[in-house]
C-alpha cells in the first residue's frame, strides 16, 4: 500500500468513526473538571482507547489524571498526540467550571487521530500514542511529566487548539512567575512612624524599578504584576506586603535574563527600605514553543489536502503561554492554532467560546484536523528522515 492509499484509508476510517469523535468532544464538554481533578474525563478517554485495543496506562507517572494509550507495529517512530481536558473555573452556571478554552475539542482531535492511525497500524511501522496531559490551565502537568521521563521515548509530538486564526506553527511566550514578600516592622503611623520599617514602600519601589526598566527591554517582553497584600490598617506602618509578577517573552533565554533583573529590582527595594525580602516562584516556568520547519511543511501540505485554504506562519498579537512549550524543548513538536469557519471568531477564555467549542462548526474543523494529523503521522512513519531532520532542527534552535 503506497502513501496515497494509506491516506485514503485513514480518511475512510475517520469518516466511519466521525460520530464517535464528535461524541468525545461532547462528553468532555458536558463534564468539565478543573486541572488535576479530571478523573471522569481521563477515565472516559482511557476506556475509549482500551475499546480500540490500545495498551493503556492510567495513571501515568505521578499525575493521577494523566494516562498513556499506545498501539505499536514494528520499530518505527513514536508519534504522540497530546490530549488536554481540564476546564476553566467560573465560566459555568453559578461559577462552575466550563470549557471556555476548547480543551474538549483538543481531546477529540487527538483521540480521533490516535484511533484513526491505530485502526490501520498494521499498514505502518511505528507507535501511535495518545497521552493525556492534565492541568494545562493551572500548574502545567506536562512539565512534571517531562521531568519524570514520560516523553523520553517520543520522537514527534502533535497538538492543535482552537483559536481566532489558523497558524500551523503557532508560537507561545516563555513565562516566569515571581512572588515577593517583604517583612518590615509595624509602628503607629502617626505617633512613631520612625520606629517602623514599611514593607509596602518596598513593594512600591519594586514596581518603580520595574517600570523604569521597561524602556530597556525588547518589545516582546511583557511584565505584569499586582499587589497581593498591602497592609492591615491605614494608621499602621505595614509590617508585611506582597506582590506577584509574570515575566513573558518570545525566547526562554531572554526571559531568564529579564527575570533576574526583576528580582534585582526587589532586592534593591529591600536594601532601600530595610524590609526583609522572600522570593518564591508560585507557578511553573513555561517555555516558548520551538517551531520545527520540517513539521510545519508537513502540516501545511496535509491541511491543504484536507480543505484548509489558509495556513499562517506568524502571529501579530502577542500569544499566551502553555506547557507544550516545555515539551517543544524536549521533543520536536507541531502545535497548530485552528480557526473556525462561518465567520465565527473563537477567542480563548471568552464566554462566547462556550457557544462554539462543541458546535457543528467546531466538529467540521475537528474532522479536517484529524485527517490532517493522520496524514502527518503517515508521512512520518513512511519516512524516518523526517524524525532525524526534526531533531536536528530542534537542536539548532535551542
Amino acid at each position: 500500500m503506497d502513501k496515497k492509499e494509506k491516506k485514503l484509508l485513514a480518511a475512510q476510517i475517520e469518516e466511519k468513526f466521525a460520530d464517535v469523535f464528535e461524541g468525545v468532544s461532547d462528553y468532555i464538554f458536558r463534564h468539565p473538571e478543573l486541572g488535576g481533578d479530571e478523573y471522569e474525563s481521563s477515565n472516559y478517554l482511557a476506556e475509549l482507547m482500551r475499546s480500540y485495543a490500545f495498551d493503556v496506562s492510567i495513571p501515568y507517572g505521578n499525575e493521577k489524571t494523566a494516562f498513556r494509550a499506545e498501539k505499536k507495529n514494528g520499530s518505527g517512530p513514536v508519534v504522540a498526540l497530546l490530549a488536554e481536558y481540564d476546564a476553566l473555573p467560573g465560566y459555568g452556571d453559578n461559577g462552575a467550571a466550563a470549557h471556555a478554552c476548547g480543551h474538549n475539542w483538543i481531546a477529540a482531535v487527538t483521540a480521533g487521530t490516535a484511533i484513526t492511525i491505530g485502526s490501520m497500524v498494521e499498514n505502518l511501522q511505528g507507535t501511535i500514542v495518545l497521552m493525556g496531559t492534565p492541568a494545562e490551565e493551572t500548574y502545567g502537568a506536562k512539565i512534571k511529566m517531562i521531568e519524570e521521563g514520560c516523553f523520553d521515548d517520543v520522537d514527534i509530538v502533535l497538538q492543535a487548539h482552537l483559536e481566532e486564526r489558523t497558524d500551523i506553527m503557532a508560537p507561545a511566550l516563555a513565562m516566569d512567575s515571581l512572588k515577593f514578600k517583604f517583612s518590615g516592622k509595624a509602628a503607629h503611623a502617626a505617633q512613631f512612624p520612625h520606629d517602623g520599617i514599611n514593607a509596602l514602600d518596598a513593594v512600591h519601589l519594586t514596581f518603580d524599578g520595574i517600570n523604569a526598566m521597561r524602556q530597556q527591554v525588547t518589545p516582546d517582553i511583557r511584565i505584569h504584576g499586582i499587589i497581593t497584600d498591602g497592609g492591615q490598617a491605614v494608621n499602621i506602618i505595614p509590617e508585611r506586603a506582597e506582590c506577584a509578577f509574570y515575566v513573558r517573552g518570545k525566547k526562554r533565554a531572554n526571559v531568564d535574563a529579564v527575570t533576574q533583573r526583576v528580582i534585582n529590582c526587589a532586592r534593591g527595594a529591600e536594601l532601600m527600605t530595610g524590609a526583609k525580602l522572600e522570593i518564591t516562584r508560585p507557578d511553573p516556568s513555561f517555555d516558548d514553543i520551538i517551531t520545527i520547519p520540517v513539521l510545519g511543511k508537513l502540516a501545511e501540505n496535509n491541511m491543504k489536502e484536507n480543505g484548509f485554504s489558509q495556513v499562517y506562519r506568524e502571529w501579530d498579537p502577542a500569544p499566551g503561554s502553555t506547557d507544550i512549550g516545555n515539551v517543544s524543548y524536549h521533543v520536536p513538536t507541531l502545535y497548530a492554532e485552528i480557526a473556525l469557519d462561518d465567520g465565527l471568531l473563537f477567542k480563548v477564555h471568552d464566554r462566547e467560546a462556550l457557544k462554539y467549542a462543541n458546535s457543528e462548526t467546531a466538529y467540521r474543523k475537528m474532522h479536517q484536523m484529524i485527517r490532517s494529523f493522520a496524514g502527518m503521522a503517515i508521512d512520518i512513519f513512511d519516512d524516518s528522515d523526517i524524525v532525524e531532520t526534526a531533531k536536528k532542527q530542534l537542536e539548532e534552535q535551542k
